[in-house]
């Protein structure tokens, strides 16, 4: 196999601008075993409801302060850190503000399975 590029023009989300990262990635089709979610929010208590993968999910968070919910656990993370979900944990998270939170978010499957328990 050799080697791809995957223009940014076939993954992120047009709507919010060229220097915008949000949008996502599904990398089964381009022969990777990864998918991924890059997140781009400034609504205060924006994110995902609860849901849980048959997978590992990575969060690498780069901009802002999140608060996670993993299992019965509370996580806050701000930008440097790194969050790991392990397969099968309902997890959620929200930006907690001030400002723009940027994460990305990686999904250890070439395409994503998402099971929404909210």
């Amino acid at each position: 196999m050799q080697g791809k590029v995957i223009d940014k023009a076939a993954w992120a989300d047009a709507t919010v601008g060229i220097d915008s990262w949000r949008g996502e990635f599904e990398g089964g089709a381009h022969g990777a075993g990864i998918s991924v979610i890059f997140v781009h929010t400034e609504k205060i208590g924006g994110g995902p409801r609860l849901h849980k993968h048959p997978y590992p999910e990575t969060f690498i968070i780069r901009n802002g302060r999140v608060r996670f919910t993993v299992g019965d656990e509370t996580i806050e993370a701000t930008a440097g850190q790194i969050v790991v979900c392990p397969a099968n944990v309902p997890h959620k998270f929200e930006n907690l503000g001030p400002g723009l939170l940027e994460q990305i978010d990686i999904h250890e499957a070439g395409a994503f399975e998402t099971i929404w328990l909210e």
